[in-house]
């Protein structure tokens, strides 16, 4: 199993053990990813072992929280295409008026949908352009898969150097649409992952990096992405990504970067995401996009 396979199969568990899924669709999801049963019922049996306890923080919901942050005044987003390294790639384009920066967004592991759609819309919207990338055009796009978890299963199997390829096109092909104006990568869950994994890569084409609870590689070296201001956001409550925080700082710091790292208090994985009302959190969304804004002000403008 590959790093990215298992990132997605302990989310799946995770799911599970917070009740977000049921066991049978669990073990479906699983296997998918071809993780067999007695394997996948360790893994549920570790991920409950892992979880923290309820702290007593109630997430606000989407239902009593508003509009998500942004939501005001964004932009469409319109169908896009381009040559990439690989074959064709897709993506959803949202054109800010006098774009201040632009800004590639980086999807879940769920593909490129509508939610994805509407960050790069509200990007836009207060004034970076945005490129919302689909990492499964080579299997003909998102929108081909009418099963979400299939679809989950198909990102697993992109090799990772491949998915940077495809990253990096979609940087290029954003700097091709924004010319003269810096641009900035930010991703969520499995997309903030890649967000790091394109700075171990050593992107000097950005100058400005936001992952969202996203994974750090194993032993990252930064060291080529040194003109990179990286805002990083995590969850007080996601436990399994925030493993993965000491050695992000740890790199931040040696690579010389400018950096600041936000754990949101109380919040989970995925707390940005206001279509998951199990996990979002509408104050640490609200406090994390303003923070991403003076981000993009201070590093992007």
């Amino acid at each position: 199993m590959t790093p990215l396979q298992r990132y997605i199969a302990e989310e799946i568990a995770t799911d599970h053990v917070d009740g977000l899924l049921s066991r049978r669709e669990a073990f479906r999801r699983l296997a998918l990813l071809g993780v067999g049963a007695a394997s996948a019922a360790a893994l549920i049996a570790a991920c409950g072992r892992d979880r923290p306890a309820d702290t007593g923080t109630v997430a606000s919901s989407p239902t009593d929280a508003g509009p998500p942050p942004g939501a005001a005044d964004p932009l469409p987003t319109a169908p896009i295409t381009w040559a990439g390294p690989r074959g064709e790639l897709q993506g959803a384009w949202a054109e800010a008026p006098n774009a201040r920066g632009g800004v590639l967004v980086i999807h879940e592991n769920k593909g490129l949908n509508d939610w994805t759609r509407s960050v790069a819309g509200r990007l836009a919207g207060v004034g970076y352009s945005a490129l919302a990338i689909d990492l499964l055009s080579g299997d003909g796009g998102t929108a081909r898969f009418a099963d979400p978890a299939e679809a989950t299963a198909a990102l697993g199997k992109i090799p990772p150097e491949d998915a940077l390829a495809d990253l990096e096109s979609g940087i290029a092909e954003l700097q091709r649409r924004v010319p003269e104006r810096k641009v900035a990568a930010v991703g969520f869950c499995m997309g903030g992952g890649f967000v790091w994994r394109l700075l171990d890569a050593g992107v000097p084409q950005l100058a400005a990096a936001v992952p969202f609870y996203g994974p750090t590689p194993e032993k990252p070296d930064f060291s080529g992405s040194k003109d990179v201001a990286v805002l990083a956001f995590y969850g007080e409550r996601d436990q399994r990504v925030n493993a993965t925080k000491p050695a992000a700082r740890a790199a931040l710091g040696q690579a010389g970067l400018v950096y600041e790292i936000v754990t949101e208090p109380g919040a989970d994985h995925a707390f940005f995401n206001d279509t998951n009302p199990d996990r979002y959190d509408a104050a640490a969304a609200e406090d994390a996009w303003r923070r991403m804004l003076e981000w993009f002000e201070r590093h992007v403008d």
